[in-house]
């Protein structure tokens, strides 16, 4: 299984309407909505587990779709690491 970053979801996006908004892609694991630690709130963004044959067809299919008014941003999701690596500044 491969992780989705699906980001620009509503805040009131479910982790069930996540998981079926994705199954008929492929077949889905693990879905994070990923809140804010200290207050608790949801942030816009989650992670989308999905088997190794359907990740392609499914970032294909579901970037740009509308879902709960927002378009969704839809692309394989970076290791940790990665996001927190920052360039000097010239």
């Amino acid at each position: 299984m491969k992780s989705i970053y699906v980001g620009n979801i509503s805040f009131d996006t479910t982790t069930e309407q996540l998981r079926d908004l994705f199954a008929p892609h492929g077949e889905v694991g693990a879905v994070k909505l990923v809140s804010d630690r200290y207050s608790g709130k949801p942030r816009g963004f989650a992670f989308v587990e999905i088997d190794d044959e359907s990740v392609d067809e499914a970032i294909t299919a579901m970037d740009g779709v509308e879902f709960d008014g927002r378009n969704l941003k839809v692309n394989l999701a970076k290791p940790r690491g990665v996001w927190r690596i920052r360039r000097p500044r010239q």
